[in-house]
C-alpha cells in the first residue's frame, strides 16, 4: 500500500522518534477490546521489551454511538435517557449535569427540594460508582474477598435507586425544571440506616486494603503522575486530586446548593495508584457526610417548577381541564424552545468534570451538543503512567484510572 495513511491503525509503520525508543526485541501485544481488566471495550496496543512496557495506544471508538449528533433530533427531555449511558454506573449523576446545563440556558431555578433530592443522587452515584470501581480494581490485583463485600453494598444503593426511580441502571430521573417524581415514602428513612451502617463497611474494608502488603506492593509508586503532567493533560476528579491538586466542582463552582454542605476535598501527596485508591475511600466517607446533611435539611414543596412551558400538568389536572389538557399536548409535540446562545455546565460527576456545552438556535432542539467526558480526557495519561513499568502493574495502572467506556465513547 502507497500511503500509509490507509492501513488500519495496528499496521501503520512505527515514527521513527517511538522506534528509537523501542531499540531492542520488542513485541506488540493486543489488550482488549475483550480483556477482563479493561473495565469495558478498551483496546491498548502495548510494545513490550520482556515484561517492561515501552509503549501504550489506547484505541477507542467501538462503543461509539453518535450521542452527540442524536440529541441534534430530539427535544431536550427527550435525550435525558441517552445520558442514562454515559457513565452507565453513575447514571444519576449524568442525568443532573446535563439537566443543570438545559436549566443553564433557560434560566431556570429549580424548588429547594428539587435541588436537595438532586444532591442526595448525586451523592449516592458517587458511592455506588466507587463501591464498583473498588471491588473490580481489587479483583483485577488478586484481592477477591472486597468484590463481594462491595457489590453487597451496591445492591442496597440499586434497590434505593430502583425505588426512587423505577429502574436499577438506567434511571432517566431528572426533568427540565425539576424531577419526575417526588420521594417514595419512607425512602429517606432507607437512605439515612444505609447512612449510618455504611462508615461501618468503610472501615472494614480500610482494615483489608490499606495496609495490606501485597495490595501496597501492587499499587504504591505505580502509575505515578506529577500534579503539573495530571493538569497539563487536563485530568479531573480522583485521578488529578490524587496528585495533589485540590480541584473539585462542587467547591469552585458549586451547583444545587453544594455550598451550603460541609465536606473535605480529599487529596495525595505521590500522584500513584495507592493515593489515588485513598482519595476515592475518603470521598465515599464525604459522600456520607453530605448525604446526613441534605436528610437534614430536606424541605417540602414542590419539586418542579410551576410553569407550564417547562414542566407537564399534574395527571388529575389534565383529566378534568382542557387548557392543562392542551398545555400537556404542546409540551409533549412541540417540546421547550430554548432561547439564542450558547452554555456549559459541568459537575463534579465519580469520574471527575463531567460538562455539557450547549448552542442553541431558538429552536426545541440543541443546535450542537458536546460532552466533555472525564473517562476519554483521563485515559491520555495511561501511556505516561504505564510505560517504563511491568506489564503486571498495567492493570493496576487502568484501574486506578477507573475508565467507563460508555463515557469515552460516547
Amino acid at each position: 500500500m502507497d500511503d500509509p495513511r490507509a492501513q488500519p491503525p495496528s499496521m501503520r509503520p512505527v515514527p521513527p522518534e517511538t522506534e528509537d525508543a523501542l531499540h531492542g526485541d520488542t513485541m506488540v501485544v493486543n489488550m482488549g477490546p475483550s480483556h477482563p481488566s479493561t473495565h469495558g471495550v478498551l483496546r491498548l496496543v502495548l510494545r513490550l521489551d520482556g515484561e517492561v512496557v515501552k509503549a501504550v495506544q489506547p484505541h477507542v471508538g467501538y462503543l461509539h454511538r453518535g450521542m452527540e449528533k442524536i440529541a441534534e433530533g430530539m427535544t431536550y427531555n427527550q435525550f435525558v435517557p441517552y445520558t442514562d449511558r454515559l457513565d452507565y454506573l453513575a447514571p444519576l449523576s449524568n442525568n443532573v449535569a446535563y439537566i443543570l446545563a438545559v436549566e443553564k440556558l433557560l434560566a431556570i431555578t429549580v424548588p429547594p427540594r428539587a435541588q436537595v433530592i438532586r444532591v442526595i443522587c448525586c451523592e449516592i452515584a458517587r458511592i455506588s460508582a466507587h463501591l464498583l470501581w473498588l471491588g473490580t480494581g481489587a479483583l483485577d490485583l488478586g484481592a477477591a474477598t472486597i468484590f463481594f463485600h462491595t457489590f453487597r453494598e451496591r445492591e442496597t444503593l440499586y434497590n434505593l435507586i430502583e425505588s426512587l426511580t423505577g429502574g436499577r441502571l438506567t434511571t432517566s430521573y431528572t426533568r427540565v425544571g425539576g424531577l419526575s417524581r417526588d420521594l417514595p415514602v419512607g425512602w429517606t428513612g432507607q437512605v439515612s440506616d444505609f447512612t449510618g451502617k455504611f462508615p461501618t463497611v468503610l472501615d472494614e474494608l480500610d482494615s483489608l486494603l490499606t495496609r495490606n502488603r501485597i495490595w501496597m506492593k501492587r499499587t504504591q509508586g505505580i502509575g505515578r503522575i506529577s500534579a503539573q503532567d495530571a493538569i497539563a493533560m487536563s485530568l479531573t476528579g480522583p485521578n488529578l486530586r490524587g496528585s495533589g491538586v485540590a480541584l473539585d466542582v462542587r467547591k469552585t463552582e458549586p451547583y444545587s446548593g453544594y455550598e451550603a454542605y460541609e465536606f473535605e476535598v480529599p487529596i495525595g501527596a505521590e500522584g500513584d495508584a495507592y493515593d489515588r485508591y485513598l482519595v476515592r475511600m475518603e470521598e465515599m466517607r464525604q459522600s456520607v457526610r453530605i448525604l446526613d446533611q441534605a436528610l437534614r435539611r430536606l424541605p417540602g414543596g414542590p419539586i418542579a417548577v410551576d410553569d407550564p412551558k417547562i414542566t407537564l400538568p399534574k395527571k388529575e389536572r389534565v383529566l378534568t381541564s382542557m387548557e392543562e389538557l392542551i398545555e400537556q399536548f404542546m409540551l409533549v409535540t412541540e417540546g421547550i424552545k430554548g432561547p439564542l446562545g450558547e452554555v456549559y455546565h459541568a459537575i463534579e460527576a465519580p469520574k471527575g468534570e463531567l460538562g455539557f456545552y450547549i448552542r442553541s438556535e431558538g429552536d426545541k432542539s440543541p443546535y450542537r451538543l458536546h460532552i466533555r467526558s472525564p473517562s476519554f480526557i483521563n485515559l491520555q495519561s495511561v501511556e505516561k503512567m504505564a510505560v517504563g513499568g511491568l506489564l503486571s502493574d498495567l492493570i493496576a495502572v487502568v484501574a486506578s484510572l477507573d475508565p467507563v467506556m460508555g463515557e469515552v465513547d460516547r
